[in-house]
């Protein structure tokens, strides 16, 4: 056999790297329990990639001679370990291929790892790729930069032309849970800096989907299809007293090539400091490998951070991205916590911001007490920083849902997507903007954005569901719930924009049934019994009537809007009860009454002169 002409070390292929010389096999940094016979075959087709090896050689090289008579059934648990292993299938093989009656081909592409400088490793490919090797060593002499720019030219991609990247979440590797803060940290500044490094020709998938594979067993071709990316950054943080070692690797998610790959060491001392150079450093090289030359440079903050503060602004968007009103308040408390570290952090403002907003909409607040609050603190975060993409995307939907101003807004919506094309929020809230104009298509293609963006953002699934449901476009809008509720199935809004869709084209029993799951309760509550019964009853009306009851209970404990109470009695067809709540929402400047003249709900209301007055009071044309 012709085999490799020599032994190399370390080999990559998938999301596995494997020690030919010690038998150590590692996934995603993770090591993977594989020894003795399976491991010995393992090794040996490894080092030939792309050729069939017969089963009489491999009974030659890794047998003992007398055991032959043992030999096929060993073989064949050799192998069904190996694909154990690896996660492979003999009917739809990825590494291992069977070819009846002869033998074994390793079909996976192989890269060899080598060192070309202390502290830095990059990949070459192996034999698979040998047509392409004098390539591969020019590249190798300028750090991969020429050959990969020309081998990664940008196919086309549903974000009009752009390359899609994932940067999955860093692995720690350190033994000790209090350190995932710093791989957490690496992960989302990998995402900054990536996100604003070419965005005309770089999409980055956003953090909150992102994120999703912190503990997966999914390859990288899984998770490329899921998120619709053609390439994946993957890496690790290992941390040894006051040293941090930090790996990472591109890969092409189509073949798993591996295109580039590095180890950082940097002093452990300040970690905000060795996230942003280290994650400068990575970037500058994906940015090289994706991007032709010139690109713009990456966007440095406008001050340094408070790594407090940074930490703190962190867990203010996990608890944020929850969309639950405990999840609100402790965002805020959490970006509350950052200023009060660093009051000139311009992101953490921003954070507090997209909170206040929330809980409008939400009916956790008054509008008219927290709007002003939300509405100073964008204000603030751009007079700190006026390049923030975030602070503008803030403001303008301040804009549209207190000032109900939709032009005025979308001049601030166009300024953060110009800063920051990959920030999804900003195509997410500008479809509202559009859809409230009336530009229902450009309001689809614009949420469908934000979903290429940030794929299982549980929102913004449901949220491309309601656009199309203000588009009138309610077959798709029901899909698309349904999508989301296959997402997260606990995500209880996506239930409830169902049920309007349902009630809308009179499927009376399934929008029932997902309004019964709209309900924070579990069915078996009283309150699901109530529901039941009162729909038992009196059919989708007994339904509304119950639902007017139980938020009557509510509203003496908590704020429930005039508006939400005006959805069930316009769905009824009570005009009078619906029109004098919008007037009561119109007063208490409700975010909702923005979207008063585009709301299916409200279609029974049209002809009545006191809401065509109400839309001239807002300043929506009529």
């Amino acid at each position: 056999m012709a085999g490799v002409s020599h032994s190399p070390g370390i080999v990559r292929f998938g999301p596995f790297r494997l020690d030919l010389r010690d038998g150590d096999l590692y996934k995603n940094g993770l090591t993977v329990k594989l020894q003795g016979q399976p491991l010995q075959v393992l090794v040996f087709v490894v080092k030939h990639p792309g050729e069939v090896v017969s089963r009489e050689i491999l009974r030659e090289e890794l047998w003992p001679e007398g055991t032959f008579i043992d030999f096929d059934q060993g073989l064949n648990t050799a192998i069904n370990k190996i694909r154990e292993a690896l996660g492979d299938s003999a009917d739809s093989p990825r590494f291992i291929e069977t070819h009846a009656r002869r033998g074994y081909r390793f079909i996976a592409p192989v890269t060899e790892e080598i060192r070309e400088e202390p502290g830095a490793v990059v990949s070459r490919p192996g034999q698979t790729h040998f047509l392409i090797a004098g390539v591969v060593l020019v590249a190798l002499l300028v750090l991969s930069g020429y050959f990969l720019r020309r081998h990664l030219a940008p196919r086309a991609s549903p974000t009009g032309g752009k390359v899609m990247l994932a940067v999955l979440p860093f692995l720690n590797l350190s033994g000790d849970a209090s350190q995932e803060y710093l791989s957490d940290g690496l992960t989302e500044e990998m995402i900054t800096q990536l996100g604003s490094a070419d965005p005309k020709r770089l999409g980055v998938i956003a953090r909150t989907s992102a994120m999703k594979y912190k503990t997966t067993n999914e390859d990288v071709h899984q998770i490329g299809s899921e998120l619709g990316v053609d390439y994946v950054l993957e890496g690790s943080v290992r941390r040894e007293g006051d040293r941090v070692r930090i790996s990472a690797q591109l890969i092409q998610v189509r073949d798993q090539t591996h295109l580039w790959a590095a180890n950082y060491e940097r002093d452990a001392h300040d970690t905000l400091a060795l996230e942003t150079v280290v994650a400068n450093a990575i970037a500058d090289q994906v940015e090289q490998t994706l991007s032709p030359p010139h690109s713009p440079a990456l966007r440095v903050s406008a001050h340094p951070v408070n790594p407090e503060a940074y930490d703190l602004y962190l867990r203010g968007r996990f608890y944020w991205n929850q969309r639950t009103q405990p999840g609100f308040w402790k965002a805020i408390e959490s970006f509350q916590q950052a200023v009060d570290k660093d009051p000139n952090y311009a992101r953490a403002y921003a954070g507090l911001a997209d909170c206040y907003i929330l809980l409008g909409p939400n009916d956790i607040q008054h509008a008219t007490q927290i709007y002003p609050l939300a509405k100073a603190a964008a204000l603030k975060a751009l007079q700190l920083d006026d390049a923030l993409a975030e602070a503008h995307a803030s403001l303008a939907f301040v804009t549209l849902l207190y000032d109900w101003d939709p032009p005025q807004a979308e001049r601030e919506f166009r300024r953060a997507i110009e800063l920051d094309p990959n920030y999804p929020t900003a195509h997410h809230w500008y479809a509202y903007d559009l859809v409230t104009m009336e530009r229902s298509d450009e309001a689809v293609a614009e949420i469908r954005r934000a979903l290429e963006l940030d794929p299982l953002s549980p929102i913004i699934n449901t949220d491309v569901g309601q656009i199309l449901f203000l588009a009138r476009r309610s077959d798709e809008a029901i899909v698309q719930c349904r999508k989301a509720i296959a997402l997260d199935p606990q995500f209880l809004q996506a239930y409830w924009y169902l049920g309007l869709l349902y009630d809308q084209k009179g499927m009376y029993d399934q929008a029932f049934d997902a309004f019964l799951k709209a309900i924070p309760s579990p069915p078996d509550s009283p309150q699901g019994a109530a529901i039941r019964a009162a729909y038992r009853d009196s059919g989708i009306n007994g339904y509304w009537k119950e639902r007017i009851a139980m938020l009557e209970r509510q509203s003496k404990v908590r704020y429930v809007s005039p508006y939400t109470f005006a959805v069930s009695y316009a769905v009824m067809g009570e005009k009078e009860k619906a029109l004098e709540d919008l007037r009561q929402a119109y007063e208490e400047r409700y975010p909702s009454m923005v979207f008063v003249k585009i709301e299916p709900v409200f279609d029974n209301l049209r002809s009545d002169s006191r809401y065509e007055e109400l839309l001239h009071r807002i300043g929506l044309p009529r």
